[in-house]
């Protein structure tokens, strides 16, 4: 049984918490929250957990489909003006005690996240058309490949994944990411959101059909690490997509974007999650004990290892010679003795 202190120190502290999330909301999400006050109780001590889950999981989201006047979206911060980096905290540990099912509140916090973000992308489109060229003094027609950045929205494209297997949007994109994995991305993305970063998931799992109808950098259809067959499928899910969602054009988001990226690099590693590809993947992340990470930045320890053995390889050369130098001369004396 919990005592009447205890319980009244845990509200004060959620409530505190609860001020603090929506000091930081934009003023348009405090005006949707003021149009509907949440219903306060008096704590009563019991053995049942209070369901404060649901009041500290809530983030600072926009439903897709709200049209918003731009100058009431938050503007990102200058490329120049880094994040402050963020530490494990306490409040983090309070949401998961107080939670009653602690896989269904992560789950809904993703999920929120998931919602927010938009699913836009520049994609090249490859077009051949026949010109003109003049060669040895004549005019010939020739075919020509014209590459050019498109807006590619693939919005229907997890939806779509969904309806094939019978799932609904949530129990496909989150539930199919595997559970430890999640965990690490909730810590990650709860200690962005509260640095200001609004972090927000374009992808996270991904079967082999999904796989196979997404556009530009990708791997082979089984091969993802969204969860392609061949690494477990459903359920084994290890790697997300993630942006920010600060800004009011795709430009504003971009400059969020990178800092969030560069935040997750210098912050990331503390929460069991990191970047495999860098600038080649930039949104792509994964945990760092996964063999993904470790097979795309282990590359350059392995490096350097290869480095230094060859040093020794080179400076071991002139012992050598001077070894077989020396046997050499021996094996010429004695020859000249026994002719002598």
């Amino acid at each position: 049984m919990m005592s009447s202190p205890s319980v009244v120190t845990r509200a004060l502290y959620r409530s505190v918490v609860l001020a603090a999330s929506i000091a930081a909301w934009p003023a348009w999400a405090a005006e949707i929250e003021a149009a509907t006050p949440p219903v306060v109780t008096e704590p009563v001590a019991s053995s049942a957990q209070p369901p404060a889950a649901d009041a500290a999981l809530t983030t600072a989201s926009i439903a897709p489909s709200a049209n918003l006047p731009a100058d009431e979206l938050a503007a990102p911060k200058a490329a120049d003006d880094a994040p402050k980096p963020t530490v494990a905290s306490a409040d983090r540990i309070e949401i998961l005690d107080e939670c009653l099912d602690i896989d269904a509140c992560i789950d809904r916090y993703l999920w929120a996240l998931y919602e927010r973000a938009p699913k836009l992308d520049k994609i090249k489109e490859t077009e051949r058309r026949i010109v003109t060229v003049k060669r040895k003094g004549r005019m010939v027609k020739v075919t020509r490949s014209f590459t050019r950045l498109v807006d590619n929205d693939f919005t229907w494209k997890d939806p779509k994944a969904a309806e094939r297997v019978g799932l609904s949007m949530k129990d496909y994109v989150i539930g199919g990411m595997d559970r430890s994995f999640k965990l690490k991305l909730f810590h990650t993305l709860h200690a962005a959101e509260a640095a200001g970063l609004a972090p927000g998931i374009t992808s996270a799992f991904r079967d082999d059909y999904r796989q196979e109808i997404a556009s530009g950098l990708k791997a082979a259809t089984n091969r993802s690490y969204h969860g392609g067959s061949l690494r477990g499928g459903y359920g084994h899910g290890l790697a997300a997509d993630i942006v920010s969602v600060n800004g009011a054009t795709r430009a504003q988001r971009w400059v969020a974007t990178e800092q969030l990226w560069k935040w997750v690099d210098a912050n990331g590693k503390s929460f069991g999650v990191g970047r495999p590809y860098l600038d080649r993947d930039p949104p792509h992340v994964g945990p760092v004990d996964g063999q993904e990470y470790a097979k795309h930045r282990a590359p350059a320890v392995k490096v350097a290892a290869a480095e230094t053995k060859k040093h020794k390889r080179i400076a071991a050369r002139p012992e050598h010679h001077a070894a077989k130098r020396a046997k050499a001369v021996r094996a010429s004396a004695l020859a000249s003795r026994r002719t002598g």
